[in-house]
């Protein structure tokens, strides 16, 4: 072989050899800090102290102590290895502190009720207004009288409250003979707000004096109506009144409740309870939900189901499942059906079933702004024997509000 091949390959073999030395040399530096880090827990304490110095004052410097001085004066000639050392303890552990970000302060009931009010008297509502155009005539015909039960009916106040309230208009003097616009107006608002129910008890029962603590309440509703959507809103009205809410998500079947709910609860610091996979037990998750809120001390349980037909017997069954399941930690306080008002008497007709399958404590009465059904709010409550305790008017994060029986016929007349 030639000479000068020979002095090559070994030529080349020194040179890997130097570079697998310095690698091995790099590498044991490199644990060697990472060890002395991990034995020096004051060294980021170290760090911060040292950020904090007096102008002028040495790095290393450390407050001393009595016959401590020369330990002090030697201080600088420390090793270049721990001054790197303890700005990396220091970076290390900054990295670790979660950024924490701002949460809402949700609006308080009152205010809302008041906004909600004023804007429910803003909304394009035909049914109190056409009652009034009729009852203001003079000498009512029976046209005219058979013109206000049609009214009614469209508005879905329903048959049986709007024959009642027809009878009791015929019989009022404000209204017979010669009406005054005025005169009419007070009468038709005094009916109205009697089939309303101004005295019906329509606090939450979470908010009433010696509740369960944590008291639960089960969400139920059929598809589409803005079930989960108002289980979000219902708790930052909690959390407006100062308690401690826990959500859980029991609609395993729709793959972004869990994820809707996590977002609304982020926004208000409300933790939710779910199922690691979709399609799980909604059932076990109510139980979880429920032991977790026991074990956190919770104020409210609210716990979101999955929208349902009220014609599929399987899944009105499972409702019961849940409660039953959920009440082998906690007692079910509430039951809250959500109604979209502008489904009509076909929302009376789930209603039923709903209550039939799982008991109703209240109704939440969604897009109450959708104008021409706002009677159902007298038509459920007179077929169920409930209050609607909450209603929707709108898709801000607190246009939900507590039920206002005046703001509400006041709104429809004005």
């Amino acid at each position: 072989m030639e000479p000068n091949v020979i002095i090559g390959i070994v030529a080349a073999i020194v040179v890997i050899a130097v570079i697998a030395i310095v690698w091995y040399l790099h590498s044991r530096r490199s644990a060697d800090r990472k060890a002395q880090q991990e034995q020096s827990p004051t060294a980021a304490v170290g760090d911060q102290r040292a950020s904090d110095r007096e102008p002028g004052r040495p790095e290393s410097a450390e407050p001393e102590a009595p016959g401590q001085s020369a330990t002090s004066a030697s201080a600088g000639n420390a090793p270049e290895s721990s001054a790197v050392t303890e700005p990396a303890a220091a970076s290390a552990v900054a990295t670790q502190t979660p950024v924490q970000p701002a949460l809402d302060k949700p609006e308080g009931a009152r205010s809302r009720i008041e906004r909600l009010r004023a804007k429910l008297a803003r909304s394009s509502n035909p049914f109190g207004k056409a009652l009034f155009n009729i009852l203001a005539k003079d000498n009512l015909s029976e046209a005219d009288w058979e013109d206000v039960e049609d009214t009614l009916l469209l508005a879905d106040v329903g048959a049986e409250a709007s024959a009642q309230l027809v009878d009791e208009l015929r019989t009022d003097s404000r209204i017979t003979g010669t009406a005054d616009p005025a005169q009419v107006r007070e009468a038709l608002r005094s009916k109205l707000l009697d089939l309303v129910g101004p005295d019906m008890d329509r606090r939450l029962n979470a908010s009433k004096e010696g509740a369960n603590t944590p008291s639960v309440i089960i969400m139920v509703g059929v598809n589409g109506t803005g079930k989960t959507t108002t289980a979000g809103k219902l708790a930052r009205l909690f959390v407006a009144d100062g308690k401690r809410v826990m959500m859980g998500a029991a609609d395993t079947f729709r793959a972004a409740a869990a994820d809707q709910l996590e977002t609304w609860g982020a926004k208000v610091g409300v933790p939710v309870v779910r199922s690691d996979k979709d399609g799980a037990d909604p059932a076990s998750v109510a139980f979880e939900a429920a032991a977790r809120a026991k074990d956190e001390h919770a104020d409210v349980l609210i716990i979101d189901t999955a929208g349902r037909l009220q014609n599929k017997a399987n899944l009105m069954d499972e409702l019961g499942k849940i409660r039953r399941v959920t009440e082998k930690n906690l007692p079910v306080d509430e039951v809250l059906l959500v109604l979209d008002a502008t489904t009509g008497q076909n929302g009376m007709a789930q209603a039923k079933v709903f209550a039939e399958a799982i008991g109703i404590t209240g109704v939440v009465l969604s897009k109450l702004d959708g104008s021409a059904k706002g009677g159902i709010v007298i038509s459920v409550q007179k077929e169920l024997g409930v209050p609607v305790k909450l209603v929707g008017l709108g898709e801000g994060p607190d246009d939900l509000a507590p039920f206002d029986p005046e703001g509400f016929v006041d709104g429809i007349l004005a």
